[in-house]
């Protein structure tokens, strides 16, 4: 499959040739800006292009009733429609740049497509769940836009994810303004693109709305946000998802917001009011949000069904203002078309839905074993050989703790690869730059990123609001258009505001697209207890909710060397990496190390054997590495000799080291510092008792936490904490089978 950023180069000229030769698409934007007689009449658009306009609605509205049509014949498995969207929508795709700007659509937005030039086979294609399908090749409902080739990256499911990505995909261009070295590196960066998101009226009482409008403000981004307000967020009205109402009148306060609103069923006004939104934005005078009023002709989804709480008068009354009529009307009225001309266009376009039906319907399905293609990077691999140079490794230099050795590894990396960007709350030095000189600088609560933004200046180095989900959200519009992100999560504890952006997003961006988008964002996460002090919300590990998820990559150093190395390996790697930094190992001396050089890399699935032995084997990773040594140490004086087995990487795992030692001492504890129920090591004790159960003198044992949370008095926090007794005492309990 090729990828977003193999495109950079040819992916506007692919657009432009596609949508020139794309039948009812063959005027060109300065064609459609020419004005014939009439002058302003129809705000420069010719009576070519008008007819052209209502050929993509009128085929945006046939493409949703066939869908529904084969839905009620079980030939597609999901509908949801666009209808009444099509003016807004239509206008917005000839006021932008097919395949120059970006585009973050949501599930409304057929009559954009098809206007950038997406066909309507390929979205029947796609209602089809076919393998050729453009979109996400059968993998993701219909209407869940994607195309490396006009430059939209794969949407989802839910609301409202898109907008904190469309920022950072604009912040992409815009940290190319500031550094000239990324602009070639910047997947199709020209300097004045444009990028356009779309939400419901509902998907704006969301959060990352408010984020991401925020974060476009402050840094006068390029991002037009379309409010397509239908009046409707399923069964709930505006008034209740609004407070009064209306969006745009709660947004005039933000600053570098040029707001306009118009009728969004009307295609002309649509049009002016959409030029001028994108002018805005190209003359980077700051970021602009068009709220369209549109209507809601058919339900939801043919899930839902409209008429349970809307009254048949509502109803009738908004089918008198169904753009299809009254654009229809319009062209009649004033000549542009006749009734018989019109006719003729509308049974054209039903010949070409329905040809397309044909073919999509006989189209081949993906194969049920392509469900494993690209839940990773099928051309980077991490595990490989080309990751490991950690054998004969030579280090130099004094000692250095995991904060100086992670803080190494950034330095050198972002001295490599210019692409990498580093940002999170607290994570600069100071961000009122002119200060600099005359403070020591943050560099982040544990100091691990201090003096990176005096090396490599503010742009590359910045500070994030406090919202989390602002963070991953923003790193993956980045990624997607080539940046590398480094991103930290300040605690654990806080990462669960980003957790959605992280299991439905970042993590599933290659594998929804089968391979046409990926995001490779690291995520820096200090972890875990141990801290006297740090409670509840300082000291939590909970590794299982992220082990869980396919597409994600996490590291879990135990010492300053491996952090070094591991972390280097994720910033290389082409995966979303999760990089668990617990915060006890942080300036502990007994996991000091030396330097390596600056091309030291430990490959994910590498586990370690710290401790050689013969009587039992420990498996585990993080803090309970040094516990289980220590615990090692009172077991030799017993005569009991324990294998330590450090796995380093989370996922994947080492199971070939895991199955050599068990093989070797035929006696297994699983120890881990998250709660011990339905824990990272429930899945390890589980495969070793169903694939090497011949092999075992024993039950396999697991030591974890107690199944609460972590307390803040010292003597509670021990007792919920595994410690090196609690390790020792299940060695000893093994050893007497």
């Amino acid at each position: 499959m090729s990828t977003a950023s193999k495109m950079a180069d040819d992916t506007a000229g692919k657009a432009a040739s596609r949508k020139s030769n794309a039948k009812g698409k063959s005027a060109s934007k300065s064609k459609r800006g020419r004005k014939r007689s009439g002058g302003d009449k129809y705000h420069g658009l010719d009576e070519k292009t008008l007819i052209e306009i209502y050929r993509t609605m009128y085929t945006s509205r046939r493409l949703d009733d066939k869908e529904i049509t084969l839905k009620g014949q079980n030939k597609v498995f999901f509908q949801i429609s666009g209808a009444g969207h099509e003016a807004i929508l239509t206008a917005a795709g000839l006021a932008m740049k097919s395949g120059y700007d970006w585009f973050y659509p949501y599930y409304r937005d057929r009559a954009l497509m098809l206007q950038l030039g997406m066909t309507p086979k390929e979205m029947l294609l796609s209602a089809v769940g076919a393998e050729a399908d453009p979109n996400s090749h059968g993998r993701q409902m219909p209407s869940h836009w994607g195309s490396v080739e006009l430059n939209v990256p794969s949407q989802s499911s839910p609301t409202g994810t898109q907008l904190l990505q469309a920022v950072g995909a604009a912040e992409a261009s815009y940290r190319a303004s500031l550094i000239e070295e990324l602009q070639d590196k910047v997947t199709g960066f020209k300097g004045d693109e444009v990028v356009y998101v779309s939400i419901g009226d509902g998907t704006s009482s969301q959060g990352e709305f408010w984020e991401a409008l925020n974060t476009a403000c402050n840094l006068k981004l390029p991002v037009v946000f379309l409010i397509e307000d239908n009046g409707y967020a399923i069964s709930v009205p505006v008034e209740v998802q609004t407070a009064g109402g209306s969006l745009s009148d709660l947004v005039i306060g933000f600053p570098n917001l040029f707001i306009q609103k118009c009728d969004g069923t009307d295609p002309i006004e649509s049009y002016a009011t959409f030029q001028k939104a994108v002018e805005h934005c190209r003359k980077r005078k700051g970021v602009s949000l068009v709220h369209a009023k549109v209507t809601r002709p058919y339900s939801h989804s043919l899930s839902d069904d409209e008429r349970t709480y809307r009254p048949e008068e509502e109803r009738e009354k908004e089918a008198e203002i169904d753009p299809i009529k009254t654009f229809g009307e319009f062209l009649m009225t004033e000549g542009i078309i006749s009734s018989e001309d019109l006719e003729k266009l509308r049974a054209e376009i039903d010949g070409e839905v329905n040809a397309a039906s044909d073919e999509a319907i006989v189209s081949p399905q993906p194969a049920p074993e392509s469900c494993y293609r690209n839940v990773y990077s099928e051309e980077v691999d991490p595990t490989s050989a080309e990751f490991d140079t950690e054998e004969g490794a030579e280090l130099s230099g004094s000692k250095g703790t995991m904060v100086d050795l992670i803080n190494r590894c950034l330095h050198t990396e972002m001295a490599r690869d210019p692409r990498i960007v580093v940002f999170g709350e607290d994570v600069a030095d100071c961000s009122r730059e002119e200060y600099l000189e005359q403070v020591k600088g943050k560099g982040g609560v544990f100091k691990v990123t201090a003096n990176l933004q005096r090396e490599f200046g503010g742009d590359r180095v910045f500070n994030s609001p406090l919202a989390e989900a602002n963070i991953v959200g923003r790193a993956i519009g980045m990624a997607t258009r080539g940046l590398k992100p480094v991103v930290e999560i300040q605690f654990f504890d806080y990462i669960f505001p980003a957790y959605h952006q992280i299991r439905n997003e970042l993590a599933l961006m290659r594998w929804r697209s089968d391979g046409d988008f990926k995001s490779p964002v690291v995520m820096r996460v200090p972890v875990g207890g141990y801290l006297k002090g740090g409670a509840i919300y300082h000291s939590q590990s909970g590794t299982t909710l992220f082990s869980h998820i396919p597409g994600l990559r996490i590291a879990y150093p135990s010492n300053a060397l491996d952090a070094n190395g591991l972390l280097r390996t994720a910033i290389r790697c082409d995966d979303p990496v999760l990089f668990l930094e617990h915060k006890h190992l942080y300036r502990q001396v007994y996991n000091k190390s030396e330097y390596p050089s600056d091309e030291f890399m430990i490959p994910f699935g590498k586990a370690k054997v710290t401790r050689e032995g013969t009587d039992c084997s420990i498996i585990t990773y993080g803090a309970l590495v040094e516990r289980s040594r220590q615990a090692s140490k009172q077991l030799a004086k017993a005569g009991i000799n324990v294998e330590i087995v450090d796995l380093r990487s989370l996922a994947p795992y080492d199971w070939e080291a895991i199955v050599e030692t068990v093989k070797k001492t035929n006696r297994v504890l699983v120890a881990h510092e998250d709660s011990i129920s339905f824990g990272y090591g429930a899945e390890i004790a589980a495969r070793i008792s169903n694939e090497l159960f011949e092999y075992l003198d024993a039950p396999v044992r697991r030591v974890g936490a107690t199944d609460t949370f972590v307390a803040y008095a010292p003597q509670v926090e021990d007792y919920i904490l595994p410690q090196a007794d609690d390790v020792e005492n299940a060695v000893a309990d093994l050893m007497k089978y």
